[in-house]
Order: C-alpha cells, then structure tokens, then sequence
C-alpha cells in the first residue's frame, strides 16, 4: 500500500484542508474529550508550526440523535488540547457557524499563514452523505476551489465515501495525515502477519466480529481465535453448550443469533482453531462465582471469562508473533468481572508480538487499567472503519489515498 504523507509536500502558506474525526462524546449537551481529539490536535499543531492555513472539516452526531450539535464548543476544546502542546505559543482555533457558505469561503479567504479555522458540523448539509451516491455537494462544488492540499487524517471516517472524505480526491495534492498514515503503516503489518497469529476477540457485539474471523480463519491468516465478551458465549452455544436463559436472551437482544446456522458452521469446521472458555465467571447476585463451561447452563447472567481461560490465554498470547484484540473479555466495568481483560490485557503489553489494538471500549479498559498505548504495537482510535478492513472491504478513503 503506497500513500504521500504531510512530509511529500510543502504546505507553507498553502490553504489545506484537513478531515478529522471530532466525534465524541456528549455529557449534558458538551462534548467531552477523547484520545481522538487529542490526537488530531498534534496533527492540526504541525500544520500551523509548517505555516499552513488550515482548514478543519469534521462531523458531530447523526441528524435526530441527541449528540447532533454544533461544533463551536469543540473550536474551544480543539484549541485548549492544541495549547498543551504548542506552549509558550499560544494558537487560537477560530470557529465559522456555517460549512461551504459566503461566510465560511470568506472566513478561509482571509486565512493566514499559521492560523487554523474550523468549519461547522459538516453533516449539516444534506448533501454530506447522499455524496455517496450522486457525488454532488454544495460543500466540493463551493470550497474545492480553495484547496491547494487536502489532509485525510481519520482512518475512523474512511469507510464512508461522504462529501468531507472523499469529495476532494482530486485536489491537487491529497495525502494522509499522521493519524491515518500512523494507522496504514500498522495495518500493512497485517497483511502477512508474523506468526503464530491470533485474533482475540470480546466485547458486546460478536455480529461485528464475526467478519473479522470469518475471513481470517477462511485466508489462513489467524492461527487461533481466542473468543471472550459475548463472543465467547456465542462460540459456547454454537458448539452445542446451553449457557441458561439470562445470556441466551442476552445474545438474542444483541441480534447475534441471526444467521446462528451459519456460525455454527464457521465453529464446527474451524474449532481446532476457534478456543473458547474452558471456565466462565457469573454474576451470582452481584458477586462473581467461577463455573466450569462442563457445567453450564447456568441461571446467571456470563460476565467474564474464567480464571483458567485467562492464565491459558495469557500463554497463548506470550508466544506469538502478531495479535489483534478487539472488544474487552467481560464487563470489566465491574471490578468483579474485570479479571479476564485486565489479564489478557496485561499479557498482550507483555508480549513480544506486533498487536493491534482496537474498539471503544477496549480504549476504555486501557485507561481503567493504567496501562499505556505505548506497550502495544499501534492502538486504534477508529471503530467501524477497523472492522470494515480487517474484514476484508474496501474503504474509500483509503482507495483515495492508494498510488
């Protein structure tokens, strides 16, 4: 895979336009810092200290969901994450209320070099998303001809052949930003994994997983899948073992028994590679009871993998060459269900292996646990746009990227 980068071009005193993935979470009506935006302020730093005059395109939300707001708090919030970095210089984040309008072609005209302006919520416009499919949008049609570089810099967005990702692919310069050509580099590492290659896969929802492990499995790829979270509970039911009503209905809720014929398939002709728990914890009114998979089902809810599947995982882990772990082994939330992915968790820090990382909440555990992103081999700050690759499909940024 051969992409440029910011280092294959001169963007001093040239107007570049950077996508970015600013989407977080809101907390009574503010949004709240996450790794992403800490992320893409270094990036949108080193645009200003080359002299750029940088042009912020970025999303909030989905229309008719409560998260679907303005991005003016986040030119605040941008600004401050930026100043951690840039001190004793203070840089300013200007903020424009409109998208591809008079006010914001003028705002960007006016740009000098070293400043950084941000746009609104790009999926304001109605022609953000139908991009897709008619490839017309006020948004290219207005500020195209401002762009002398365009900057992708979230892998988190490239699945989605939207306006502000890959409506400027043929500006004259487009690159990938470090973020994203950070995570291109990982995932080339993967194309041929080192082996002994394991995928462990956990948290909430297997039906995202299961492309994941379909193709790698079929590709030869993954040498073994170790299943934690609701996956490992579906793998269980898939082999023939009842897990008791509570967690049956629990899968049934997450939509993971549709299609449930043919994971049986998948579990029947790979279970030599396809390891499941050996033991599972449950949540015994709120206190955790160990209980062999020999014995279930079980009247209470499976919340974490057993402390013998975790002690054999951790062995698994320490010998191999590549891992990739998606999703937390339980409800680590809960200090009395958090011993599986504190373990494995702790194993892949220690492991010698090239590891990718991915998934909201294994983030999430990273920080519950104090254990830093520097132990592994790349963390990803993308979600679907993860799955959706190492699953095998084609992502339009990415193609747009590609030389």
């Amino acid at each position: 895979m051969k992409f440029q980068t910011l280092d294959d071009v001169n963007v001093k005193s040239k107007t570049v336009f950077v996508r970015v993935d600013l989407n977080c979470p809101i907390k009574n009506g503010k949004p709240q810092v996450s790794a992403r935006v800490s992320a893409h302020a270094k990036t949108l730093f080193l645009l200003s200290k080359k002299g750029a005059k940088t042009v912020v395109l970025a999303h909030q939300g989905r229309k008719g969901k409560d998260d679907f707001i303005s991005l003016a708090p986040h030119a605040k919030m941008l600004e401050k994450e930026i100043n951690k970095i840039s001190k004793p210089n203070k840089i300013k984040v200007e903020f424009i209320a409109d998208v591809c309008g008079a006010p914001a072609q003028g705002a960007i005209k006016k740009l000098k070099d070293g400043q950084i302006l941000l746009l609104e919520n790009t999926r304001f416009l109605d022609d953000e998303e139908t991009f897709e499919k008619d490839k017309k949008s006020d948004l290219v049609k207005n500020l195209f001809p401002l762009c002398e570089v365009f900057v992708l810099d979230a892998f988190s967005v490239a699945h989605r052949s939207h306006a502000s990702v890959c409506g400027f692919a043929k500006c004259a310069h487009v690159v990938a930003g470090p973020i994203m050509a950070e995570e291109l580099s990982a995932l080339c590492n993967l194309e041929k994994p080192k082996k002994p290659a394991l995928l462990v896969i956990g948290g909430a929802k297997p039906s995202d997983s299961l492309p994941i492990m379909k193709q790698w499995l079929e590709q030869g790829k993954a040498d073994s899948v170790l299943c934690g979270g609701a996956m490992a509970n579906l793998m269980l039911f898939a082999s023939g073992k009842s897990l008791g009503k509570p967690s049956e209905d629990f899968l049934q809720k997450n939509e993971a028994l549709q299609n449930f014929e043919q994971t049986k398939k998948l579990y029947a002709k790979y279970k030599s590679k396809i390891i499941i728990p050996s033991d599972v914890i449950v949540d015994n009114l709120g206190k955790a009871k160990v209980v062999d998979s020999a014995f279930l089902p079980s009247d209470f809810a499976i919340l974490d993998i057993g402390p013998e599947t975790a002690r054999s995982y951790a062995k698994l882990i320490s010998c191999a060459g590549s891992i990739v772990l998606n999703g937390p082994m339980g409800v680590y939330e809960k200090v009395q269900f958090s011993s599986g992915t504190k373990t494995v968790l702790g194993a892949v820090a220690k492991s010698g292996a090239f590891s990718l990382l991915g998934g909201g909440h294994t983030l999430s555990a990273l920080e519950e646990f104090n254990i830093p992103y520097s132990k592994f081999g790349y963390v990803s700050l993308s979600g679907k746009a993860l799955i959706e690759f190492l699953s095998g499909d084609e992502l339009p940024g990415v193609k747009m990227l590609e030389h």
